[in-house]
């Protein structure tokens, strides 16, 4: 950007839980010299984040600003040259961060994984960052970096080896880790704007949902975001909680890239759960479990039950269930000439806390550092279209995995 501001990179949310990781994950892997901030609403709490962090960070500027203060948040928008930011759930939070970015010119990354907040944003916002110059990059960590960047993968060797375009392409994930509190609270806000708002609803079960126009998508039918449990290649598969948004990344990218994947791409996320009987008996209770607790959501006394159980906003696991976590997504791709490809995306650490402090991390440093080496896009975009091969590069050299191959 211009180099004329005082911060490259201000983090927003520093004192979150995946707040501070990230900070911590900067802290070691950004080059010397970046020019990083702080960024929270309690600057003692910053202070505190701030002497945990190995060096550099312990010296990083603090911003204090508040989602509901417009005047801070256009401060700080207006000092850095991107911000990234951890505050949620981003429906309740995160529009006025997205409005002070958009309109400063200011490149912005978030977490999110709310339809609804995405689809806001890019209505609102879209036409005053293109006018700005600013990139406005939602879902920067597990969801929807590993979905987004594999199909864009997918693309290019297919366009490489002259195959024609994508037409059907099934993910299957696999993970180990913790339960996100975070995660939880935007499962719980989803629930209730669908329930008080019909038009909510309504985009949950449209598979174009954050198309950038929806009435140029093609007829093609979708995958079922909750299919039965079946098997694929001999294994048991179940409903993937974040497929219904992880999807709907996907197919922005394909319509902002102008339909290249093809307009008769299909694309599907499913979770990998095992093989025989026990492969059974779990697919079937993941089913069951998924749809009960977005179910009990909505109904009085099992959702007071709920938000007694599980995990609270700004918690998180262990240390050590962080780092023995990990991820693996295994895609199957036809094309229209009838070829097939495979790929994998895989990386270690606890999928929504270390790997996505990874994703974010990275995902904000590209926006920062890697200007030139970017799509020459600007407005409301997603990781495919706003950073594209400049961030799976770095996520490569960050130890995550993302290849290829005709099969």
């Amino acid at each position: 950007m211009s180099g004329d501001r005082e911060h490259e990179l201000v983090l927003f949310g520093a004192t979150s839980f995946v707040g501070e990781l990230t900070a911590a994950y900067l802290a070691r892997h950004a080059p010397a010299g970046t020019r990083i901030a702080l960024a929270g609403r309690s600057r003692q709490r910053l202070e505190a984040v701030r002497d945990r962090l190995p060096s550099p960070g312990g010296d990083w500027p603090l911003v204090v600003a508040d989602s509901s203060d417009s005047a801070a948040l256009a401060r700080m928008a207006a000092s850095t040259d991107v911000v990234v930011t951890t505050v949620g759930p981003y429906a309740k939070y995160g529009l006025p961060v997205v409005e002070a970015c958009a309109t400063a010119g200011t490149h912005y990354a978030d977490l999110t994984g709310e339809v609804q907040f995405a689809r806001e944003a890019i209505d609102r916002f879209d036409e005053t960052a293109r006018a700005s110059g600013a990139r406005i990059v939602h879902s920067c960590g597990y969801d929807s970096i590993p979905s987004d960047l594999a199909v864009l993968l997918l693309h290019s060797r297919v366009q490489a080896d002259g195959e024609g375009e994508l037409t059907d392409v099934t993910a299957v994930a696999r993970i180990r880790g913790g339960v996100s509190g975070g995660t939880i609270d935007s499962m719980r806000g989803l629930a209730d704007a669908a329930k008080a708002d019909r038009s909510v609803f309504k985009l949950l079960r449209d598979p174009f949902g954050l198309s950038p126009e929806r009435d140029a998508e093609p007829d093609t039918r979708q995958p079922s975001d909750s299919p039965a449990p079946h098997r694929v290649d001999g294994r048991w598969v179940a409903p993937f909680v974040m497929a219904s948004y992880n999807t709907r990344i996907v197919r922005r990218s394909n319509a902002i890239a102008g339909y290249a994947y093809g307009k008769g791409l299909r694309y599907g996320e499913v979770m990998g759960v095992g093989s025989g009987p026990v492969g059974a008996v779990a697919a079937g209770a993941v089913t069951a479990g998924l749809g009960g607790m977005l179910a009990g959501f909505a109904t009085p006394g099992v959702r007071q039950v709920l938000d007694r159980v599980l995990p609270k906003p700004g918690t998180g696991p262990s240390t050590k269930t962080q780092e023995s976590g990990w991820f693996r997504h295994d895609i199957d791709a036809t094309t229209t000439t009838g070829a097939r490809y495979t790929g994998r995306v895989s990386g270690s650490g606890d999928p929504g806390y270390a790997a996505t402090a990874v994703m974010l991390g990275e995902s904000a440093l590209c926006l920062a550092l890697d200007g030139d080496r970017l799509p020459d896009r600007h407005g409301s975009l997603t990781p495919a279209t706003a950073m594209g091969p400049a961030l799976v590069e770095r996520l490569r050299t960050a130890g995550h995995v993302y290849d290829v191959a005709r099969a």
